[in-house]
């Protein structure tokens, strides 16, 4: 129908450094505007990408996103990650494993 906005969707993610990112939570409409505004008032910088949250929407919730989802969802967290000042949780696996310099 010209005009017509489609419904507003939303998902958020959660990464604590180990495996992949989770869907913890996903809505539309009113739905979405409020999962919208809890993020703004916890100051998690959002990122609106309609082709992605798509494709997340798709994902179960409280599963990691799929592996082809990675490179994607990779940019998203190093956008939040930038805008918020921080950085990312190193997991258990990648301590220590950086080279050293002579």
């Amino acid at each position: 129908m010209p005009g017509r906005t489609p419904p507003r969707r939303a998902v958020a993610l959660r990464w604590d450094g180990s495996g992949a990112p989770r869907v913890t939570a996903k809505g539309r409409d009113a739905l979405a505007e409020r999962i919208v505004a809890l993020a703004r008032e916890a100051g998690v910088p959002l990122r609106h990408d309609p082709a992605l949250v798509r494709i997340l929407a798709g994902v179960p919730l409280g599963e990691e996103i799929p592996e082809a989802l990675y490179r994607a969802v990779a940019a998203v967290l190093a956008y939040a990650y930038l805008v918020a000042g921080r950085e990312p949780p190193v997991s258990p696996r990648r301590r220590g494993s950086g080279t050293m310099g002579p």
